[in-house]
């Protein structure tokens, strides 16, 4: 009887469970699909890839120890290494403002546009019994084409065959608000001319015959205009339907939208042979640099002698200092950012005021270079160090008393005990830190982008770029602030150029490191 109970049991257990399996791969298949048949060809890999090996994990048993460690996995790949490799697909491409499409769709959005021809019609919506009757009059004739009633769904297009009426349609019109509401819908609609002409609406009050401006050859490739005669063929080096001349050659007209190409490491050799990005993104690399190692060092420096000054048993009311010095860490980095911005203002700022009543001076932070990179600096170091004292205060902890001891019979003094005994055992585990610490100002967007976003601006280059620019502030100007068109493909390249510099430094900060303190 037992073991009759426990096999039925236990196949209710393993239908239950291969049904949830069931549904997890039709819910997979579907997702897969519908992605699939929207173009999105990268997120239906990734979703086959990690629901699939999802459900493969989670209804094995021979795969049970990977159910802890496969949502960590599955966040890796999701947040970090798809977002990466797709930064580097794009920066293989001419993907940008002007060419964001696939040929397909822009062939599509070309093929969709249209001309008017002949004169246009004046027309009237009518309300009749819960649908609607179209009624159309031209300019030379008394005569109304009205139509038969019908229903306004706007998710399809429907043919509205005309007759003519001698009298004019009675009843209360549709306001422009109503035409307004209903004018996706509107734009479906096919009028049908006695003579066979079809009329769409042109404007708000408007019919007019419409023809498609582009004609498709037999081969599906080449474009050509009806109006002008011209034909167009797609460049596959630059993205963008081209004009050919008499000769078969191209010439300088192009069609937009473009759509995206594949343009090999062009957009790598840009940074390396352009002069109009070369020089800036040297400058500023050189000044990242400078940057990420001054506040480390600024942050370690001032957090560790403040650590050691508020663990002073001496002094008294520490708690309190504690506490003041800790606040630029409790306050919102961005509030005192823009706090920062207005006491460092040129005309208005109270720094600049203190400075211009005691020594006659006014400087100018955020139009100066170098004033900019000071300002930096030091807004920087004040929002940094709080992390770097608590850390030190932790670690002060650690280090046993009976080495200070054992100093005060020697006879040193506290500076003595500064560089014998706290800096070396305080300055081996805040390394990593340190590394962690130089990785996050290498790519500081904040910071730059609230307090001077990059200003002041370098002269005659190619890109945005400004003499207070990170690297990472440097590719947004790129990406989203292009004068001649958001640049997608060239940031892409950068961040990727980013990427690497920042993980060969962090790599050969390690082994410098592990060499030095094994």
């Amino acid at each position: 009887m037992s073991e009759t109970l426990e096999k039925t049991v236990w196949w209710k257990h393993s239908a239950l469970k291969w049904f949830s399996v069931g549904l997890c791969l039709l819910f997979t298949g579907y997702l897969v699909v519908l992605m699939y048949a929207q173009g999105e060809y990268l997120f239906a890999m990734l979703t086959l890839v990690l629901l699939g090996s999802g459900i493969y994990v989670f209804s094995n048993r021979k795969t049970y120890v990977w159910r802890y460690t496969y949502p960590g996995i599955a966040g890796i790949g999701l947040f970090i290494l798809f977002p990466l490799i797709c930064t580097i697909a794009i920066a293989f491409t001419n993907y940008s403002s002007t060419n964001q499409l696939t040929f397909e769709r822009a062939q599509a959005v070309l093929m969709s546009r249209h001309y008017q021809t002949g004169e246009p019609f004046n027309f009237k919506l009518y309300p009749v019994s819960g649908q609607w009757v179209l009624a159309l009059n031209a300019a030379d004739s008394e005569n109304s084409l009205i139509s038969e009633p019908f229903v306004l769904t706007g998710s399809e297009e429907i043919t509205l065959p005309l007759h003519e009426q001698k009298s004019e349609f009675t009843g209360d019109a549709a306001t422009l608000r109503t035409i307004t509401q209903y004018r996706q819908a509107l734009g479906q609609l096919a009028a049908i001319l006695p003579d066979g002409r079809t009329l769409r609406m042109s404007s708000l009050r408007q019919f007019s015959a419409i023809n498609p401006l582009y004609s498709l050859d037999k081969e599906g490739m080449t474009l050509t205009d009806k109006q002008t005669g011209t034909t167009y063929r797609p460049n596959m080096d630059t993205g963008f339907y081209q004009s050919i001349n008499a000769e078969g050659e191209w010439a300088k007209e192009t069609l937009s939208p473009g759509f995206t190409v594949s343009i090999g490491w062009k957009n790598f050799l840009r940074v390396v042979q352009d002069e109009g990005i070369q020089k800036p993104f040297l400058s500023i690399f050189i000044w990242t640099m400078v940057f990420s190692l001054l506040t480390v060092v600024l942050t370690v420096a001032l957090g560790m002698v403040l650590a050691c000054i508020v663990q002073w048993e001496a002094i008294k009311g520490r708690a309190i200092y504690r506490v003041l010095l800790i606040l630029p860490y409790a306050v919102p980095s961005f509030i005192s950012i823009l706090i920062f911005k207005g006491l460092f203002n040129q005309s208005f700022g109270e720094i600049n005021l203190v400075l211009n009543g005691l020594f006659g001076l006014k400087p100018d932070w955020f139009t100066d270079p170098a004033l900019a990179r000071t300002m930096l600096i030091i807004v920087n170091t004040w929002l940094g160090y709080p992390y770097m004292m608590i850390l030190c205060m932790g670690l002060l902890k650690s280090i046993p008393d009976d080495l200070y001891e054992a100093s005060a019979l020697d006879g040193a003094g506290p500076w003595r005990n500064f560089t014998k005994i706290t800096f070396p055992l305080l300055i081996k585990p805040l390394t990593p830190l340190m590394i962690a610490s130089f990785a996050f100002n290498f790519n500081n967007f904040v910071l730059v982008q609230l307090l001077t976003n990059g200003k002041p601006d370098h002269i005659g280059t190619t890109t945005p770029a400004g003499h207070t620019d990170l690297l990472v502030n440097y590719t947004y100007r790129i990406a989203f602030e292009g004068g001649g068109g958001q640049d997608f493909g060239l940031a892409a390249a950068i961040a990727t150029l980013i990427f690497l510099l920042v993980g060969a430094l962090a790599i050969i900060n390690l082994k410098t490191t592990r060499i030095k303190f094994d």
